[in-house]
């Protein structure tokens, strides 16, 4: 064999050792993803993947000048807190999340199923509170213009099931596809009884803008390191690389005897 082509299969399999190394990197990604033990949508991280500095913690307000308007029922500090389940449920699960963030779709995905089981069960509370933290570090309007949706679907008393389409159709984080007011009054035709004349107005309008940058700048000076941050009654569970949904559902069902 020549030389030649000894160096040419070497090379075939060097690649192809590179390719597989590759997938499983690929793979191993996508597994905490999935589980959510620590992946995160991190503050700062536009320094990270190289954003153009200009663009970090850019968010273009001109349309979210107004009164502060909560949403109906918000509740806890300024009312900024969309409660979902009962209030006499022994164990709250505050979540602070964004539309725009991949790590916050995986948390539900892999989350949701327990937390609509413990919440119609009585026993789990949930407070969401909606931050724009993608908007900041990618720039774009995706993150506000979906938390606005999702408040005004709570004003329909919709919002447990929009919040969940809105992640199920969740766009790449790059694309700001939540920035299309259009494609956020399509997707509440997914919920019955939400695309109604008050939602539409209500979404183009910017009703709750200035309710969900309130949110956002609290979400800031909490001291939290990114997006998805779930407390269940006070300790950070998202942090617990051991945490698994049928653990959440054990800790709740514990603390309520």
């Amino acid at each position: 064999m020549s030389e030649k082509n000894r160096d040419g299969k070497r090379t075939a399999r060097e690649r192809l050792a590179d390719e597989r190394e590759k997938q499983k990197s690929r793979d191993k990604r996508r597994r905490a993803l999935i589980v959510g033990a620590s992946t995160v949508c991190v503050l700062g991280l536009a320094a990270v993947i190289g954003v153009v500095a200009a663009n970090a913690g850019k968010d273009d307000g001109s349309e979210s000048a107004g009164p502060i308007v909560a949403p109906s029922g918000a509740q806890g500090k300024d009312s900024l807190a969309i409660p979902v389940g009962k209030e006499s449920a022994k164990s709250t699960l505050t979540v602070w999340e964004d539309f725009r963030c991949p790590a916050c779709r995986a948390f539900e995905l892999a989350y949701r199923d327990t937390i609509h089981e413990l919440t119609k069960a009585g026993q789990l509370k949930v407070e969401y509170h909606l931050a724009t933290l993608i908007d900041g570090n990618m720039g774009g309007t995706g993150s506000r213009k979906a938390a606005n949706a999702a408040a005004c679907a709570q004003d329909a008393g919709k919002f447990p099931k929009y919040h969940d389409v809105l992640y199920d159709n969740q766009p790449p984080e790059t694309e700001d596809g939540f920035a299309d007011e259009d494609k956020l009054i399509d997707l509440a035709g997914k919920v019955e009884g939400l695309d109604s004349t008050l939602f539409q107005e209500c979404v183009e309008g910017g009703k709750h803008n200035s309710w969900v940058e309130k949110s956002n700048a609290a979400f800031r000076s909490g001291g939290f390191s990114g997006t998805p941050t779930v407390l269940l009654d006070g300790k950070n569970i998202y942090q617990d690389r051991s945490m698994t949904p049928s653990k959440l559902k054990k800790l709740v069902e514990d603390a309520n005897g």
